[in-house]
């Protein structure tokens, strides 16, 4: 459903690209996620609680700062109120420790509380893993002592900095598949399912087979709901979790991913959830600045547009917010899918400023907010209308009558088709939709929306059979006389049809050549 991948909102706040739809013409396009928005490339929130490598060797005073990539790991402050995974969270089967032990103790004496005994010679390799400065000495040493200690009771900790140093190498596959070993052990690791969440939307942006993009949206939503399952970390002090969770790369990217899988798929009623979740849980400046939010904020304005029927008004509500907060080229193109919804709402462009104005204030429409918009006449009370101010309905172009036939109350329908009943008409340039092959009846095209749509609003029953059987799609010229409709579907009924004969152009005589005259000269 998208059509062109421009310059991102997120590069303009000095991030990652995202993916804008394509705009310029009268109707905007369906905006949803068929070209994958552009995600910024995966990376880990800050590691919180793991000040340290998470195993420290007894005796050892400091050991390497915990990994965190993507840059700084700034935090988000916590929101006032933070809805419960919004309804979407997996719950996890429980969970091995994802920090790591308070010490390790070299063999011999008993492990004391919050220490893990391990070998001289375990030790030794995990030692010489944890000091690598190099991610990728760091990966291959942790490789190594997986591969020799399998049943390691740090096990987890050593996945999880396996995971970091293949991201910081970077390795993308061997990042995910070292947060899918992670899982495996700890299925309640939030930094895993930040980098699974991250690399498969990802991934999602890059492929360009259907099935392939889908199949990682929705991989990448499955982690996501899994991730918002995640209540705690086991020896993770709540509020370092709830320090984690609230990063721009956990708990409100895996709302993204569920809302963009969703709209991917036509699953309006589930984007909507999933992006107003996700706005509801951040900070209410997060939704104002260029980013992640916004470019949501947008899409959430998308899914209202894209249902069946549109929710005009929210697709106003939000993509006019979307559009008083982004820089340009964004904000004029956000404008023209807010300015379109509201005129389909609204039925003109007065009050569209006074709806920004509100929208930029407040996050959601506030109470009474859609008393302060009127909607645009339905076509009922056009057609009622109509009738009202139309002297003569016998005198009502074609199209009108059809209009009137189509969308009028019952009584007004009647009222239009009883000045045309038994009366014949000629019908130009009518299409073919269907013919019966005993040439006793033709159904055809009349109005535009009939002609584009390529269904038939006409019915033309013939009492002496045609000879010649028109092809579908063929233009014809039809006689014939009213004789009944229905209004859903509108099929106008024709009786004593015939089929009418182009005039041929008449033929022009060529101009008749005489000998020219020769005179003789004078003597």
């Amino acid at each position: 459903m998208k059509n062109v991948v421009l310059t991102s909102l997120l590069a303009v706040a000095g991030a990652a690209s995202m993916a804008q739809p394509g705009f310029g013409q009268a109707t905007p396009a369906p905006v949803g996620l068929g070209t994958a928005p552009a995600k910024p490339a995966a990376s880990a929130p800050a590691a919180v609680g793991l000040g340290t490598s998470g195993v420290k060797p007894a005796g050892q005073s400091g050991a390497p700062a915990a990994v965190s990539l993507g840059g700084p790991g700034t935090q988000a402050a916590a929101p006032a109120a933070a809805p419960a995974a919004g309804g979407f969270g997996i719950p996890c089967a429980g969970a091995a420790p994802s920090g790591a032990p308070a010490a390790v103790s070299l063999g011999g004496a008993p492990a004391g509380g919050g220490q893990v005994q391990m070998s001289s010679d375990e030790y030794a390799a995990y030692n010489n893993a944890i000091t690598q400065t190099a991610a990728a000495a760091k990966a291959a040493a942790f490789e190594s002592y997986l591969t020799a200690y399998p049943k390691s009771a740090v096990k987890a900790d050593a996945l999880q900095q396996l995971m970091f140093a293949y991201s910081a190498v970077p390795d993308t596959d061997k990042t995910m598949a070292a947060a899918d070993r992670l899982l495996a052990v700890d299925p309640c690791n939030l930094y895993a399912y930040v980098f699974e969440v991250g690399l498969h939307e990802g991934a999602a942006a890059t492929v360009t087979d259907p099935g392939a993009k889908q199949a990682a949206y929705d991989a990448a939503a499955d982690y996501a709901a899994k991730g918002l399952g995640v209540t705690k970390m086991k020896d993770m002090a709540p509020a370092d979790f709830d320090k984690l969770k609230n990063q721009p790369q956990a708990f409100p990217a895996f709302y993204s991913a569920i809302g963009a899988d969703a709209l991917q798929k036509k699953d309006n009623a589930t984007a909507i959830k999933a992006f107003k979740a996700e706005l509801a849980f951040v900070p209410i400046a997060m939704t104002t600045a260029p980013g992640p939010q916004l470019q949501d904020t947008y899409y959430l304005a998308s899914a209202y547009y894209t249902e069946t029927p549109p929710d005009f008004l929210n697709c106003a509500y939000y993509s006019g917010r979307a559009m008083n907060y982004a820089p340009e080229p964004f904000k004029t193109n956000f404008k023209q899918l807010a300015s379109y919804c509201f005129r389909k709402y609204h039925g003109a462009d007065d009050g569209f400023d006074a709806m920004v104005t509100v929208a930029a204030a407040n996050l959601n429409p506030p109470a009474g907010f859609s008393s302060t918009v009127t909607p645009a006449p339905t076509p009922a009370d056009i057609v009622s209308n109509l009738i009202a101010t139309t002297p003569d309905l016998a005198t009502l172009a074609l199209s009108d009558k059809e209009y009137v036939l189509t969308n009028g109350k019952p009584a007004d329908a009647d009222k239009v088709f009883d000045t045309i009943k038994g009366k014949s008409v000629e019908i130009p340039d009518a299409v073919v939709v269907t013919a019966a092959p005993d040439g006793t009846q033709v159904t055809v095209s009349v109005s535009d929306d009939s002609v584009q749509g390529k269904t038939a609003d006409f019915t033309f029953n013939f009492t002496t059979p045609l000879t010649k059987i028109p092809a579908v799609g063929d233009k014809v010229i039809l006689d014939g006389t009213y004789a009944s409709y229905t209004q859903s579907p509108t099929m106008i009924t024709m009786s004593d049809a015939a089929l009418v004969e182009p005039k041929k152009a008449p033929v022009k005589k060529a101009p008749v050549k005489t000998a020219p005259v020769h005179h003789k000269p004078a003597k």
